[in-house]
């Protein structure tokens, strides 16, 4: 097998606008980790899922937004595999391919990023659909995305013969990625037995983001029943709660460490959730991905190890005003020709 790995598990990644399977935060930030893995030469592989209507293309009709698909072509950006593996769901088996990106870091070091798939022939149309649009459908469709997701997830790694010493859960949307790997104990003892429990947990670090109630998926325990059959022992999870399958809850307990993305917001999430130790660690960014080519070409001039160290910006501070105004005015005069670019009206630039 390959050297162990770190395994990042998120619904979403933004990677860049020409590969469309992100909404906004959430991506965004799974993209910068991906990123910031690569520079930093992390052994470390992301699984996230192909959306091939991407999340949707904002119009306007005159009076209204409108959202139509996001045309694109992953075989410009993506490379197919041809490994496959299957995911049952209410008793029927749904096969699940891979494409795979690589995101190279500064120094070279490569971090692969497989976006699962089930639209391949042999499948249902429905079951083909299941990676048609990221948070299309209604909640029974989301559940069965994050089921290919975590479980499908987990057997591609297998399939292909990756060692995984880490399992993160980007949001509870991959916490079904704990059934498969309780699904390995069961099958040894029939049951998961607490030392094996303990073994799981450290296995899995969870990152929660949503500081309201409303923002965490909660399944009906009869739908997880009817999906999942025999899969795994349900009942043991301690995970429901008013008769529903809470997936921060099953993160979080199967998890050795969790952590909230800011000081504030793992304060909210051990309120919201009592009992459990959340740490916080605040979101950061990829310097490199988010600065302008006239800001990034000053740093190179006056910051030295910049890109492999973004604490080195607090150098910033000691580059000329007069430079720093320049590559603004030039980064301004980059917007307003995008914008007449896009619009095919003339722009008037203001200070």
């Amino acid at each position: 097998m390959e050297g162990s790995q770190i395994a990042y598990f998120t619904m979403e990644i933004g990677l860049k606008a020409s590969i469309p399977t992100y909404s906004g935060g959430l991506g965004v930030l799974a993209g910068d980790t991906i990123k910031s893995a690569a520079d930093l030469n992390v052994p470390m592989v992301c699984m996230t899922m192909m959306y091939h209507q991407g999340y949707f293309t904002q119009g306007f009709d005159g009076h209204w937004q409108t959202a139509e698909p996001t045309i694109w072509n992953p075989r410009e950006e993506l490379k197919l595999l041809p490994n496959k593996v299957r995911v049952e769901i209410e008793g029927r088996t749904i096969q699940v391919q891979a494409w795979k990106y690589v995101v190279e870091g500064i120094q070279g070091h490569e971090v692969p990023v497989y976006f699962l798939d089930t639209d391949i022939e042999g499948n249902s149309e429905w079951d083909r659909s299941l990676t048609s649009r990221l948070y299309g459908g209604d909640h029974w469709f989301r559940m069965c995305q994050e089921i290919v997701l975590g479980i499908g997830g987990v057997k591609m790694l297998r399939e292909l013969n990756i060692q995984v010493d880490k399992y993160h859960m980007n949001e509870g949307h991959a916490a079904f990625l704990t059934l498969e790997l309780r699904k390995d104990a069961e099958e040894d003892d029939h049951e998961v037995d607490a030392e094996e429990y303990q073994l799981i947990r450290k296995e899995c670090v969870f990152t929660t983001h949503t500081p309201v109630p409303a923002g965490h998926d909660a399944f009906e325990a009869e739908w997880v029943q009817r999906a999942l059959g025999n899969q795994c022992d349900l009942a043991s999870l301690n995970s429901y709660e008013d008769g529903r399958l809470n997936m921060t809850l099953l993160a979080m307990n199967h998890s050795a460490f969790i952590n909230g993305v800011a000081k504030k917001h793992g304060q909210v999430a051990r309120e919201m959730f009592p009992g459990y130790q959340i740490n916080a660690i605040t979101n950061g960014v990829h310097a490199q991905t988010w600065t302008s080519p006239h800001i990034r070409r000053l740093f190179d001039d006056y910051i030295a190890g910049w890109r492999e160290d973004n604490y080195m910006l607090r150098y910033s501070l000691n580059i000329p005003d007069k430079e720093v105004w320049h590559a603004h005015e030039a980064a301004k005069e980059d917007l307003v020709r995008m914008l007449a670019d896009k619009t095919g009206k003339r722009w008037i630039r203001g200070c």
